[in-house]
């Protein structure tokens, strides 16, 4: 007896949420750039402290249009590169074992190098234009060390890929004569790239670090300003009244938090970290195993950058790279967004049902009026932000800064939500640490964007995806997801979208998709990396968590995203789902079609429906579900019919098993 104790009181650990010690850990496993120094010095940490202030004070004074501060792109673009670098170089030891209590000295020839550079440029900026861009020998040395720089500071922080990534488009530039087939060009000279890449704004300061320096660092301050007040704490309140009492209740609360807290911070590993850390044990308590605990956390969190109106600031990225509005984004995003979130939730709901899974007391849940009272006023900045960016007709950057004026604000009305002085800069530090990261990604993806624009790469990629798919639209999209799953791994959202927009999207335009349909297939997939192995970021950190294995969690990850993964290829086929050219008839048939597929992708992957089901049927709904891609008539009316068929099905058998057996015959 003694024995059976033994093996089943670990069956009891773990339920209570998860310390902030732990979290921190576990973010510093699975994301590298959350490995920052903590210096012992008070006088370097006050240099760090004031740094971020000035990097933060500078970028919102630029939004909110001060005259004193409107300059050329480039310029602008030069402050940014050389503030990130500064903190780059400050924040980040060069190797694992060195120090992170103080500084090295070639970190200091690192920083000093750094902030010379938006100086040079300001300097040289006239000569550029007078030169017509040509570059001098100055220009070429200031150039390749800038290239250095960046490629030196992205190694450090978002680790060797993008580097790697950066220095073979490099040596592709240079020596392009070598490479086979429609891969080979003419080749250039080291002075044509580096002037290229860092006298203009194609590379280093292009597109990427564009939208680095304007949307993006305004979008993680608004995110830190918010988590400071409380928004996250409202969101899983929130969620728990909702759904906390609900059959399998900790499940469908981590789903709609960590979706809600998703879209606005922008990285899966922290957001699994922030809400997994209440949300995991108690699924654990309520029955789920430890894998399918992480799953949920870990699928949720990731999704919350499909989810508009924020994305994680994507929205206001694809906008720029489209060249589109922003409201386009948004009424593009909506409908598949939710669709990936009911597929999770009509898994959650059909595990708790097969296993017996109950929520959690009803009476220990928060009330949702009292919620709404204490902090439902933290809903006027989101409000106020949808109203400017689609109805004002102001610019993202300048909506981005009123937004986070009036979060402050708005936050003052209520003792719950107030911050102090103290409390806004610590905010606003938080969010300059929190850009590095983002930032230096873009700069290194500028380079790898500079070189694509510079050879034709990407058009070379796009003709070979198709000729390998062979004119085939499903071919070509099979390629291209997983061009797009390989260059997301381990990167960051914005960087790996960016990436994959350059060379993966294009070949979708050149078989006659609409742009948007063919960036949003590519984000997709370069989100999903971050939940299949091998390199499944935020599933192995949700596993850290749960205690469950990391493989077993990406997998289950993979399942759990399943109507995720095949939600790109239907709005390819129907782009009627991302409300392109669509009637009101049209869009409730897309709308209702792509709910009985996730409704037959579930039942597959769960085995489960209103009873259990055999391999038969889980085979016969999955392709019911495929047949739903595809827009025609005929083969939604055989989906809808399998979903039916399987329905009166499960019916019977349910009915069967209830009805008693007849009275045994009596002599």
């Amino acid at each position: 007896m003694s024995d059976l104790n033994k093996t089943t009181a670990p069956a009891q650990e773990n339920t209570a949420p998860v310390d902030a010690a732990k979290g921190a850990e576990i973010i510093e496993k699975y994301e590298k750039e959350s490995r920052t120094r903590k210096f012992e010095s008070d006088w370097m940490k006050k240099l760090v402290y004031a740094l971020c202030l000035a990097f933060t004070i500078y970028h919102l004074a630029y939004a909110s249009g001060l005259r004193a501060l409107q300059m050329v792109n480039i310029k602008h673009h030069a402050i940014h590169v050389g503030l990130i670098l500064v903190l780059g170089f400050l924040l980040y030891p060069a190797f694992k074992k060195t120090s992170r209590k103080k500084m090295v000295w070639y970190d200091w020839v690192l920083v000093a190098l750094s902030a010379i550079m938006p100086v040079y440029v300001f300097l040289r900026y006239p000569t550029f234009i007078s030169t017509g861009f040509q570059g001098e020998t100055i220009d070429i040395i200031m150039g390749t060390i800038l290239i250095l720089l960046v490629l030196e500071c992205s190694r450090r922080i978002s680790g060797p890929a993008l580097t790697i990534l950066s220095i073979i488009f490099l040596l592709y530039g240079v020596f392009g004569r070598c490479f086979p087939g429609v891969f080979m060009h003419r080749g250039y000279t080291w002075h044509r790239i580096v002037t290229y890449l860092t006298t203009d704004i194609y590379g280093i300061y292009g597109t990427s670090v564009k939208v680095a320096a304007t949307y993006i660092v305004l979008f993680i301050i608004f995110g830190e300003v918010m988590n400071k007040c409380g928004m996250g704490q409202f969101f899983n309140d929130i969620a728990n009244a909702l759904a906390g009492h609900t059959k399998g209740g900790p499940a469908k609360v981590a789903v709609l938090a960590s979706g809600f807290l998703g879209s606005i911070n922008g990285s899966a590993v922290a957001n699994v970290v922030t809400t997994g850390t209440f949300t995991i044990p108690l699924m654990k308590k309520t029955g789920y195993t430890k894998e399918f605990a992480g799953a949920v956390e870990a699928t949720a969190s990731v999704g919350g950058q499909l989810l508009p109106p924020i994305m994680g600031a994507a929205a206001f990225v694809m906008a720029e790279t489209l060249g589109v509005q922003y409201g386009v984004i948004i009424k593009a995003a909506v409908i598949p967004a939710l669709i990936y979130y009911l597929g999770i939730i009509i898994q959650v709901q059909m595990r708790a049902t097969k296993d017996g899974l109950n929520g959690l007391p009803k009476d220990q849940m928060p009330k949702a009026g009292q919620v709404m009272r204490d902090r439902g006023h933290l809903l006027i900045p989101i409000v106020f932000l949808l109203y400017m960016l689609i109805w004002s007709g102001k610019t993202v950057i300048f909506s981005a800064f009123w937004t986070i004026v009036v979060t402050i604000v708005v936050a003052e009305l209520r003792p719950i939500s107030r911050m102090s002085v103290k409390d806004i800069l610590d905010a606003f530090v938080a969010g300059a640490k929190s850009t590095v990261s983002v930032a230096i990604a873009c700069a290194c993806v500028g380079i790898i964007v500079g070189i694509c624009g510079l050879t034709g790469f990407a058009l070379n990629v796009a003709h070979t995806i198709i000729s390998i798919g062979q004119q085939s639209l499903m071919l070509t999209l099979l390629f291209t997801m997983v061009t797009c799953m390989i260059l997301g791994m381990g990167l960051p959202s914005i960087p790996s979208y960016l990436i994959t927009a350059t060379i993966a999207a294009p070949a979708l335009v050149e078989l006659g998709q609409p742009e948007i349909a063919a960036h949003m297939f590519c984000f997709y997939f370069a989100m999903f990396a971050n939940l299949t192995p091998p390199v499944a970021l935020a599933s192995f950190a949700a596993a850290g968590l749960s205690g469950g294995s990391p493989m077993k969690t990406g997998w289950q990850s993979v399942k759990l995203a399943l109507a995720g993964f095949i939600v790109p290829f239907m709005f390819v086929y129907n782009p009627q789902l991302l409300l392109e050219n669509v009637t009101i008839l049209s869009g409730i048939q897309v709308v209702l079609t792509s709910c009985v597929g996730v409704v037959l992708i579930a039942a597959a992957v769960e085995g489960y429906l209103f009873g259990r089901m055999n391999w038969v049927l889980r085979i016969i709904s999955m392709a019911g579900a495929l047949l739903l891609i595809d827009s025609r008539l005929m083969t939604d009316l055989i989906g809808i019919a399998i979903l039916a068929v399987i329905l009166v099905l499960q019916k019977a058998t349910a009915k069967n098993k209830k009805t008693p057996a007849a009275p045994a015959a009596t002599a």
